[in-house]
């Protein structure tokens, strides 16, 4: 996956963003399933999918406080 930056996530709708926080949960998951049984073999991939996750979920968060505040 190519790195996103938080323009980029800026820019996608609110169903674009809970897919992909729904997507990357899900996969996060599996590299937790996958260490556990010592199948993975791209240990990078939890730094990008949290930090992925956490630009997502901050410009989530951001929308839906500036929605309840106006």
């Amino acid at each position: 996956m190519s790195k996103t930056t938080t323009k980029d996530v800026r820019n996608l709708s609110d169903s674009e963003i809970s897919d992909k926080i729904q997507n990357l949960r899900k996969e996060l998951f599996d590299l937790r399933f996958k260490q556990a049984t010592r199948q993975l073999a791209k240990t990078h991939r939890f730094k990008e999918a949290r930090s992925e996750l956490a630009q997502l979920l901050t410009v989530s968060n951001e929308r839906s406080r500036s929605n309840t505040s106006s």
